[in-house]
């Protein structure tokens, strides 16, 4: 069996990172709700203040998966990462990439200092739910996800 490589995304990553988006999308049935662009990937993520870390799984020299981590404070804990996605390529899942995804995340987790990892995950993906049990994770019951989204902050009045 082939061993992923893992790597820190570069800028002319930003195409395939868009399809692996885009295709996540598909498989959590939204793919209209992606509306990010490889421009805003490349500011976002490469610009002079990147909002986000992103690490890429090589395999049989194809991109096949990622991670997307950015850094969160908790007012009661410090300095966290927020796992936005970890995504394996349909074609590609079973093979360890989402377990080396998840290795290189907690690794970048270690080298920050953070003092806790955590994300989402959708209440009917039971494949990934099992995932992240393997790992340990604890799962919060008691938090409720709230958002303001783009046509509402534009929107708001004060």
């Amino acid at each position: 069996m082939n061993t992923p490589l893992i790597r820190k995304a570069r800028p002319e990553d930003a195409p395939r990172i868009l399809e692996l988006i885009k295709e996540l999308a598909e498989y959590e049935k939204a793919p209209q709700e992606v509306t990010n662009t490889v421009d805003m990937i490349l500011e976002d993520g490469f610009g002079e203040d990147p909002a986000f870390t992103c690490g890429l799984a090589e395999y049989d020299g194809q991109i096949a998966g990622l991670y997307l981590w950015y850094t969160r404070y908790s007012t009661w804990k410090g300095k966290g990462v927020y796992l936005e996605d970890i995504i394996v390529s349909e074609a590609f899942r079973g093979k360890g990439l989402g377990r080396a995804l998840l290795n290189a995340c907690i690794a970048d987790a270690q080298a920050c200092n953070a003092a806790f990892i955590t994300w989402q995950v959708l209440d009917w993906n039971t494949p990934a739910i099992e995932f992240y049990k393997s790992f340990g994770a604890s799962f919060d019951e008691t938090w409720i996800n709230v958002k303001l989204n783009r046509e509402q902050i534009a929107s708001y009045t004060f």
